[in-house]
């Protein structure tokens, strides 16, 4: 990645020249920081594509600054590597711990340095590609849901009910951002099924069935080429299973659909309901809930999601 900008943090001028002497001639754009405090407002102006790190500094240690960017949605993806005299293989623990995406003792290589620098940005690359693919595809879905007039803001309602009920019944936190890009993308197939289809008032041949229940195979097809959406293509693909079997387009049933896909299903149905649509008014709360529960009767919908819902709504 030519000119791309390295950030160097270290507390000893004398260290930051070196690794500046050894980068800027390879075409590296060089910011420096003397310590982590520093460091954090440099990256706060302008988010360089890889830090190099020093662990022993005054104000804040290197493993802290590592720990505040990992943790950071907007920052977690920027590689950092840790540079220090330490060279204990608990202070090489640690750093991985936290995040760190690899370990140099000093005095270091400068072949290695500059072999692993380019290494990590030339994943940095791919990261962002899949990032703005991520970006592009969300606008996209944003668009498709736009084509139902009587939807508005279907998707993004989706993605916060989703992560309330996730977290109202213990979620993991990694599976809660699942639930909500989930929300965002489910309907994304629907890209192929015409205006004619999507909003018809009436109700739909069978061969118009058979194209709007191509919707979830179409959207997860599109998902699955991206690593970083690994997770989320399922639920896109299942968020119209019943657990009895009878929903599409795999015909899964009981256990065999997750929770986080029958959390997703049972909000997705909560919110067509609850919205208007060409052929009735949204329907009240306690209305909902009364169809939904004969559902459950049916088979269809997990109960203990449905109930945590109803709590979750009563609440919020």
């Amino acid at each position: 990645m030519q000119g791309a900008r390295i950030l160097v943090v270290d507390d000893q001028e004398a260290n930051r020249q070196i690794v500046r002497d050894v980068l800027e001639p390879l075409g590296y754009r060089i910011t420096e920081a003397a310590d982590g405090e520093e460091a954090l407002e440099a990256v706060a102006r302008e988010a360089p594509d890889l830090i190099l790190c020093d662990v022993v500094m005054p104000r804040r240690d290197g493993y802290a600054v590592c720990q505040a960017l990992k943790e950071d949605p907007k920052t977690r993806l920027v590689p950092i590597v840790m540079l220090t005299s330490l060279d204990q293989l608990p202070d090489k623990v640690k750093a991985v711990e936290l995040g760190a995406d690899d370990y140099l003792t000093k005095p270091f290589n400068v072949v290695e340095l500059t072999t692993r620098v380019r290494s990590l940005l030339s994943l940095k690359h791919f990261t962002d590609e899949f990032e703005h693919a991520s970006r592009v595809l969300e606008s996209i879905a944003l668009v498709v849901e736009s084509r139902d007039r009587y939807t508005g803001d279907h998707c993004r309602r989706l993605g916060r009910y989703g992560t309330l009920v996730g977290r109202a019944m213990n979620v993991p936190d990694g599976d809660l951002k699942s639930l909500y890009l989930a929300g965002i993308f489910h309907d994304l197939g629907k890209i192929a099924v015409s205006d004619a289809v999507l909003n018809k008032p009436g109700p739909l041949t069978p061969e118009e069935l058979v194209t709007m229940r191509s919707h979830p195979v179409v959207g997860s097809d599109l998902c699955r080429s991206m690593r970083t959406m690994e997770k989320v293509v399922p639920l896109i693909r299942h968020h119209h299973e019943r657990l009895d079997g009878s929903g599409y387009p795999d015909g899964l049933q009981g256990k065999e659909i997750p929770l986080v896909v029958r959390i997703l299903s049972v909000v997705d149905v909560y919110d067509a309901l609850a919205t208007r649509r060409p052929y009735r008014d949204a329907l009240p709360h306690s209305k909902c809930m009364e169809i939904m529960r004969e559902e459950v009767r049916r088979g269809w919908w997990d109960p203990d999601v449905l109930e945590t819902l109803d709590r979750c709504l009563r609440s919020s």
